[in-house]
Formats: C-alpha cells, structure tokens, sequence
C-alpha cells in the first residue's frame, strides 16, 4: 500500500511542478521549525503568518480538556518569551509519523509530537502556504498537549 501510494504521489508531483514546489516549501518550512525548536531560537517565530490559526486542545488530568486560541501576533511574542525557559527546562520536542498532504494550494503536515520533558505524545497539525506577505509560512496549527 505504502508504494501505491508513493507512487501516486510521484505521478502527480511530477505531473504538476506547482504542487512539487509547494510539497518542497513545506518540507523546509517544517525542517526549519524543528531544528529552530530544537536549538530554542526565537526565530521559530517568524516562521508562523500574522494571520495564522493557533489553536491547542489542552487535556488535564481526570481528562477535562480546554482549547486555547491565540492570535498569532501574540502566539509570535510568546514563543520569543519563553523559548529562554524551555531552554533552561530542557523543554523540546521530537517529531515522528510525519505525512504531508496537499490541502488547495497549501500543505498539511501531521506529525506526532513527542515532548521530551514531560515524556508523552500528541499530535500536531500545520498548514504552511503562502502568507499575506508572499512567504512560504505557517498559516495554521492545531496541535494537543498536557500541563
């Protein structure tokens, strides 16, 4: 199943240079937001639009849950902020299960997160496309997480 589908993949990436290039962008959109994370540079911020959707699922224990919305000029300010805490905390996270998908002119990209400090996964969900400003950019991420 998993050559079917690379395959088909492959007939319409080569089929169509547009969405190839739009798959590309994607891919280093998202090598760049990991390895921004991971070194806890505050530039992971200007990787996300200034119109980007952020929205996470918090699960507490006893399993309430509450979902959290950010307009992404404040989503932008705190990653600045505290990207020095999760530094001094060790707080980072790995990624695995990765697939992108084209979504219109964009790319979805789902991945499992896993959160080495607190040592559980979710998942995570970004749309990267073209922003307002015609970079290549996070416009949306739906992610989960626990305190």
């Amino acid at each position: 199943m998993k050559i079917l589908t690379k395959s088909i993949l492959f007939l319409v990436l080569f089929t169509n240079p547009v969405l190839a290039n739009e798959l590309n962008k994607a891919e280093k959109v998202f090598a760049n937001y990991q390895s921004l994370e991971r070194a806890f540079d505050v530039a992971l911020a200007d990787i996300y639009c200034d119109t980007a959707l952020i929205r996470n699922v918090r699960t507490y224990p006893g399993g309430r849950q509450r979902t959290l919305e950010f307009p992404a000029p404040k989503y932008k300010d705190l990653i600045r902020a505290l990207m020095p805490v999760a530094k001094a905390r060790g707080d980072y996270s790995t990624y695995s299960k990765i697939v992108y998908s084209l979504e219109g002119k964009s790319v979805r990209i789902t991945a499992t997160r896993y959160s080495v400090l607190k040592n559980y996964s979710s998942t995570i969900s970004l749309l990267v496309g073209k922003c307002n400003n015609g970079q290549t950019g996070v416009l949306e991420e739906i992610s989960q997480s626990r305190p």
